[in-house]
């Protein structure tokens, strides 16, 4: 099996850190961005192209629901 590419995004870096530990102990997984506004999030996903995006919907600038449709 191929690594996943993960984009995480929150607004709480607390939170950021949190999951970032949490998936970087799967050997399968890698947190290729991490963003922190929606704008943020947008423009992290066209660059980076992640596998999976982990997103809070409650974002400053674009909402995590807004991203997805």
């Amino acid at each position: 099996m191929s690594t996943l590419d993960i984009l995480l995004a929150d607004d709480h870096e607390l939170v950021r850190k949190g999951i970032r530990f949490l998936l970087e102990a799967e050997p399968d997984f890698h947190v290729a961005a991490e963003a922190a506004t929606g704008l943020e999030t947008f423009k992290m996903a066209q660059e980076v192209k992640p596998d999976v995006v982990v997103l809070d919907l409650n974002m400053p600038d674009i909402g995590g629901l807004d991203l997805i449709t």
